[in-house]
């Protein structure tokens, strides 16, 4: 299993679980994710959804190592999560004490509440693999203060917690985040499942219709660059470790 799924009481918790490759966007924890976020949204009992993951590392962005399959398919795939994310009448939360790049920083956005620890950092790589933020521009624009989303999507730097709440990517730094969140979660659990389903409509209905009005031309566009010449050399100098042809340029 890609995804660990546990319902105790009002809620349930959806943990990445694929360490060894840092619960990268594999094509089956994307399905696997999905599912457990549909599966959540059905139960009466549930009022509430954590995620979160094992390891040192929250998500990776996409699972490179699959980069010879359909391209157009695992981009619509991954539109899809982060719709389904955004769609369910549940509140999700974020639970973060690791890495987060490129694509899990999608999954960051559409989250509803996000608090992450000490260990969480945070950086949006892809400009440097000859791709760019596509679909998960999505969900990160519309909570990311302007000037911060030009800084991180062009440099690819990393930043830590405190950072990523001053610009509006994450609602709490903690030094606890299970604390925190355990907080969160008596708080939530107090709303009626109309009333959390109706609220979270009103936070979610201007990102959802961003979905609708550019979702497909930046999936082409996503899907696009992966099959680039100039993505293709991105990507293998990563898996090989080595630097890509541009980076050689001196300023």
């Amino acid at each position: 299993m890609a995804v660990q799924v546990q319902t105790d009481a009002a809620v349930t918790t959806l943990t990445l679980d694929t360490p060894h490759n840092r619960n990268a966007l594999s094509s089956v924890l994307v399905e696997e994710l999905t599912a457990g976020l549909d599966a959540a949204a059905e139960n009466p009992d549930v009022r509430a959804i954590v995620l979160t993951h094992t390891g040192g590392t929250f998500c990776a962005g996409a699972d490179l190592s699959e980069a010879g399959g359909s391209v157009e398919g695992r981009t619509s795939q991954m539109l899809g999560l982060l719709r389904a994310i955004l769609e369910t009448p549940k509140p999700v939360v974020g639970k973060i004490d690791g890495h987060v790049r490129a694509g899990g920083m999608g999954l960051v956005g559409a989250c509803d509440i996000v608090v992450a620890g000490p260990q969480a950092t945070f950086a949006l790589t892809e400009a440097r693999l000859g791709l760019a933020p596509s679909i998960v521009s999505l969900t990160l624009l519309p909570c990311m203060s302007p000037r911060a989303a030009s800084r991180y999507f062009l440099t690819g730097e990393k930043f830590g917690a405190h950072e990523a709440e001053a610009i509006g990517l994450i609602s709490e730094a903690s030094t606890d985040p299970e604390v925190t969140v355990g907080d969160l979660l008596d708080a939530l659990c107090k709303g009626s499942p109309q009333g959390l389903a109706e609220s979270k409509r009103l936070t979610t209905a201007s990102i959802l219709a961003g979905f609708d009005a550019l979702g497909t031309d930046l999936s082409d566009r996503s899907a696009n660059l992966f099959a680039s010449e100039e993505a293709r050399e991105g990507m293998m100098a990563f898996l090989q470790k080595r630097p890509p042809r541009w980076a050689t340029v001196e300023l």
